[in-house]
């Protein structure tokens, strides 16, 4: 790192560039206008929140912009979005979000050339007047750099984002600034998605010509990196981090190549270097990927960042081509906020649309099956049919979705332009996505109740009574069930043939459905937020878990559960058909700080890492905690401002999270190597 970028860095996490932040939001009135047509509208709202920035240029900086304005008004008064709410189905906040734009094409071309094709229809328009806003704020930011005595930044802004960028530099602004104007115009969890595939070209020229140096270089993209940091907790979702700010690096190409080269390298050690929680990494891997690769990663989940998530082309790209996916674009894949298989540039896929609850279907399955069940197959036939019956609903649950527009975001998506569509109204592919939650723990009470009543004849009025008890007067037979049931992760097929079943039930049932888009649905093993609320939901289970524990997130054994090993974990977690969960969920694996002593336990991780994308793993994601400073961090705060966690589908700081999330991270398993 070098004295500029450590300087600069420091000045960002002392939050000295708060000081410039605006208290209050643009007044809405110039655009809350009835008869104004919403894509108008958020044009609007644009250029009014652009023209409210002030330009700041930090001391040192490299790669500009930083955001003034925290907060944006909607495009519609309370009692307009009350009207639309009660007529249609909004996903999260109603705005574009969770996709991945093609920020290639537009860097390449410049934001003018677009303008250039657009024609007098009123989108278009609006179109043009988002481009406008964005470019009137480049220039105020250029005159700014003049002011400053910085020649270089003002000369890169005279030609970026309005022309096509020529350089690395150059190239590293425009997606600055073209990211953070997605950002202003009310979208969120935009992703960077194929980093490396997209700026290697500016890269690759400039080295060659003798423009930069390598060290010049990485002190660029350490630059772009402080600046993903710079606004991230003014971006919305569930908890402080979760900012959807995920880069891919590696992997196929759309040709067929190996996509990981210098670039994505170089991010890797800009990650290590800079310890930050933005952005988050997730590394295309296959079968075929050295184990050097894997060394890297793992030198970054050493220490404690959450990152890389790793992401199996073998059974990604064979999935998404199952769900009718083009090979092109199955081998271009990136992924969404969290995990979510996503098409740069050609999918208005909404992959996190609702969620099966595994834990919730099978619990009240068993209390209305079990009593007149003479085997277990009976009872497994009444899950199917559970399953499939929840799936039904949920995929009749998202008629007629309103989406807000976004004209600017639209620029970056296949057709949207030509056709003069809004990208919130869809594109090449339009797939819905469920999450599936608490898979483990729903095979954990199969198992245990195939031994408990199939195999040692519990009577089934003791288990339901002492379910409803919450285990109260029945102690022993919580240990029982807890402690001496098959579980999930241990590899053992009397809990993961269960596993292997649900899954199947749900891929199959949602097989066949479309949505008012045309799109299909997509059965996944994720969970985001959903653990935690389904968990809360829930009544003691005859896993021996009591009422209101928590789920485990994404695709992990239960919490608590005394687990054999990390080899065991991978080979339980690697038996289900992963390419047909394709929405995505990664198996995540707790270890503790002492696994990573020396270079041969970093490559033995690596080695881990690798056996499970060969074993046919879809996603796996790796922690690294200490519970003893975990737990100072809770009671101490201001001694781990910079302790960073992962808490389901991204990073964040331990202290910024609520004491539910917290308590759970803390509660996670630690394994040894």
């Amino acid at each position: 790192m070098t004295e500029r970028i450590s300087a600069l860095k420091q000045y960002q996490w002392d939050k000295r560039h708060h000081a410039f932040r605006l208290r209050a939001a643009p007044e809405a009135a110039g655009y809350q206008l009835l008869g104004v047509p919403d894509y108008e509208r958020t044009a609007l709202r644009l250029t009014s929140a652009l023209q409210a920035e002030t330009p700041v240029i930090l001391p040192g900086e490299m790669i500009a912009f930083t955001r003034t304005v925290p907060n944006l008004p909607m495009i519609y008064t309370d009692k307009e979005w009350e009207d639309i709410r009660k007529k249609h189905t909004i996903h999260e906040n109603g705005n574009v979000c969770n996709l991945s734009p093609d920020y290639s094409s537009v860097i390449r071309v410049g934001l003018l050339a677009l303008r250039d094709t657009l024609t007098d229809t009123a989108y278009h328009q609006a179109m043009a007047i988002s481009i406008d806003a964005v470019l009137d704020l480049a220039g105020r930011y250029r005159v700014a750099a003049e002011k400053a005595g910085d020649t270089a930044l003002a000369g890169i802004l005279a030609r970026v984002p309005a022309q096509g960028a020529k350089s690395f530099r150059e190239a590293l602004q425009s997606l600055r600034i073209l990211h953070f104007a997605m950002w202003c115009e009310g979208n969120y969890h935009n992703t960077l998605g194929r980093f490396d595939q997209y700026m290697m070209p500016y890269l690759e020229e400039d080295l060659k010509a003798g423009n930069i140096t390598p060290e010049e270089a990485f002190e660029l993209l350490e630059a772009f990196f402080l600046a993903c940091n710079r606004d991230s907790d003014l971006y919305p979702g569930m908890q402080q981090g979760d900012n959807g700010q995920s880069m891919v690096l590696g992997g196929m190409t759309p040709q067929g190549g190996d996509g990981f080269n210098l670039l994505s390298e170089m991010c890797l050690k800009a990650c290590q270097d800079l310890k930050l929680i933005d952005p988050k990494i997730n590394l295309r891997v296959s079968s075929q990927t050295p184990l050097h690769i894997f060394e890297l990663g793992t030198q970054l989940t050493r220490l404690g960042l959450g990152f890389p998530q790793y992401e199996n082309d073998d059974v990604a790209i064979k999935g998404l081509m199952r769900l009718g996916y083009a090979e092109e674009d199955a081998r271009d894949y990136a992924v969404a906020a969290c995990w979510e298989f996503i098409i740069p540039g050609k999918g208005m896929d909404i992959p996190n649309i609702g969620a099966l609850s595994f834990a919730g279907v099978v619990s009240g399955t068993l209390r209305e099956a079990l009593p007149g069940a003479a085997s277990m197959q009976e009872v497994t036939r009444a899950v199917e049919e559970a399953v499939f019956a929840r799936v039904d609903a949920l995929a009749g649950s998202f008629g007629s979705l309103y989406v807000i527009p976004s004209p600017f975001m639209s620029l970056f998506f296949e057709g949207c332009l030509k056709k003069g569509q809004d990208i919130s109204l869809g594109c090449k592919y339009n797939n819905y996505g469920l999450h599936g939650t608490g898979l483990a723990t729903a095979a954990d009470m199969l198992a245990a109740v195939e031994k408990a009543v199939f195999g040692e004849k519990l009577p089934v009025p003791v288990l339901l009574a002492a379910l409803d008890a919450d285990f109260k007067g029945y102690e022993a037979l919580r240990d029982t069930l807890r402690q001496d049931s098959p579980k999930m992760g241990n590899d053992d097929d009397a809990a993961d043939q269960y596993a292997v079943q649900l899954l199947d039930m749900f891929s199959r049932a949602v097989e066949g459905h479309k949505n008012e888009r045309g799109g299909i649905f997509r059965a996944g093993t994720g969970s985001a937020m959903y653990y935690v609320w389904h968990g809360n939901d829930l009544g003691a289970t005859p896993d021996g878990r009591m009422k209101g524990e928590p789920l485990p997130a994404n695709y992990a054994p239960s919490l608590n559960v005394r687990l054999n090993g990390p080899l065991s974990l991978i080979k339980s977690f690697t038996k289900p058909d992963l390419s047909r969960a394709i929405n995505g969920g990664p198996l995540t694996i707790e270890f503790s700080d002492t696994v990573f002593r020396n270079g041969e336990a970093i490559r033995k991780v690596a080695q881990l890492v690798m056996m499970f994308v060969r074993l046919g793993g879809h996603q796996l994601q790796l922690n690294t905690v200490n519970r003893e400073q975990l737990l100072d961090a809770q009671a101490h705060p201001e001694r781990h401002r910079d302790l960073i966690v992962r808490v389901w589908g991204w990073s964040g700081y331990f202290v910024e999270l609520d004491k539910c999330y917290q308590d759970h991270i803390i509660s996670r398993a630690e394994l040894g190597a």
